[in-house]
């Protein structure tokens, strides 16, 4: 239960809060279950704060500090979380839905289970944090770094990450549907058995990724950097591969029926037991390919 007085002093605005929360280094901010909706509490000082379960609802914390702050099971949809810090917070089960989180930093926060649908973390810093089984379906998150991620399972379904950074990303069983990598990185990224129907990667970088049994269907990937990159046993049924960067890259058993890999560098690549029925496979050098394995 929280804590009356902590609330009434809140409720007097984030400058007297912020002055009062300054003297008080050994209090533990309990506000869990208050309703803090519509509420201006733009710079405000909430660390280590436990906000669990409670409502936030198109609450301004414009450069707010939530550094390791408790939001879990909390409802923050709709709020402005611009350029707010929550490094190692705590939002597991938490619906953020359409907030706006652009330029915030979330360094190695936990958002298990959140609900991030067409949420805005445009530039935003989610380096190591644990998005596992997160919905971020329509979430623009362009430029954005995601480096070490944890995004397994994760709904990102029509999502943009245009430029994003998601080097050495974990994003096995993801829901990728349509979303848009154009530009990102994606080096050395674990794409397992993900669902990449009809995503676009043009010109991104997705060396030594590992797409091993993933759904490939329709993806374009023209342009990209996919050198290194495991596609054994993917489905990669009318995937663009134009030009793409193929250098040893493994496509063992992949299904790559009427794929486009016009121009594509596959010097090195292995493409034992691959289906290439109806693939484009003009303006290529196939003499270093490996199509019959040792």
């Amino acid at each position: 239960m929280a804590n009356l007085e902590h609330l009434a002093r809140l409720e007097q605005g984030a400058e007297r809060w912020n002055r009062w929360r300054a003297e008080q280094t050994q209090s533990e901010i309990d506000l869990t279950g208050v309703d803090l909706s519509g509420m201006q509490l733009a710079g405000i000082d909430l660390s280590g704060a436990d906000l669990s379960r409670s409502c936030l609802y198109k609450t301004n914390l414009t450069n707010a500090n939530l550094t390791r702050s408790r939001l879990n099971d909390a409802t923050l949809s709709g709020a402005k979380l611009v350029n707010a810090t929550l490094s190692q917070a705590e939002l597991i089960n938490a619906i953020l839905a359409t907030a706006e989180l652009d330029g915030a930093i979330l360094r190695e926060a936990v958002l298990i289970g959140a609900d991030l649908k067409v949420v805005s973390l445009q530039q935003a810093d989610l380096s190591h944090a644990n998005l596992s089984a997160s919905e971020l379906r329509g979430a623009n998150l362009r430029e954005a770094d995601l480096d070490k991620a944890d995004l397994s399972r994760a709904n990102l379904s029509e999502a943009m990450l245009i430029g994003a950074n998601l080097g050495m990303a974990t994003l096995d069983r993801a829901n990728l549907y349509q979303a848009e990598f154009s530009q990102a990185q994606l080096y050395c990224a674990n794409l397992y058995q993900a669902s990449l129907v009809d995503a676009h990667f043009v010109a991104t970088n997705l060396f030594g990724a590992n797409l091993t049994q993933a759904n490939l269907l329709r993806a374009n990937f023209s342009w990209s950097q996919l050198s290194q990159t495991n596609f054994s046993e993917a489905e990669m049924e009318a995937v663009n591969l134009r030009g793409a960067t193929c250098r040893r890259a493994d496509f063992s058993r992949a299904n790559l029926f009427a794929a486009n890999l016009r121009g594509a560098n596959l010097k090195q690549a292995v493409l034992v037991g691959a289906i290439l029925t109806q693939a484009d496979l003009s303006e290529i050098d196939l003499t270093q390919v490996d199509f019959w394995g040792p």
